[in-house]
């Protein structure tokens, strides 16, 4: 089965409702609770784009950015970082490392599903 979505989210709650609004979006959905299941997921299973929390366990949403963009392989695949931090810092971290794109919790469902469905479209062009 192919995977639109790879959500790599370590809160339980956050990771159910990404889920129910994805999915209901019409997203294929796989999900993981660390930064280092992240990356073994994406290798595995080729996303068509990766959601990332940024205070992941074992491995950061930072290091796991910079692990997908050192890979000839995901080097071009869309990242939309997910962070409770929306300090600047983070914002500018995010993007110095190549996320497609940034978005601060708590977020909006129709934001997330629209950054989505975007990113996916741009991928595709």
């Amino acid at each position: 089965m192919s995977v639109d979505v790879l959500i790599a989210e370590d809160e339980p709650s956050i990771l159910d409702s990404l889920d129910f609004i994805l999915r209901r979006a019409g997203f294929s959905i796989e999900s993981v609770t660390d930064g280092d299941a992240a990356l073994a997921a994406i290798r595995r299973d080729r996303p068509r784009l990766v959601v990332l929390d940024v205070m992941l366990p074992k491995r950061s949403g930072f290091e796991v950015l910079k692990q997908i963009r050192a890979d000839a392989v995901t080097h071009d695949l869309p990242v939309m970082i997910l962070t409770a931090k929306g300090q600047a810092q983070d914002r500018q971290t995010a993007e110095d490392l190549g996320a497609s794109s940034f978005i601060t919790k708590p977020y909006a469902n129709a934001d997330v599903v629209g950054t989505v469905k975007r990113l996916l479209a741009e991928a595709a062009e």
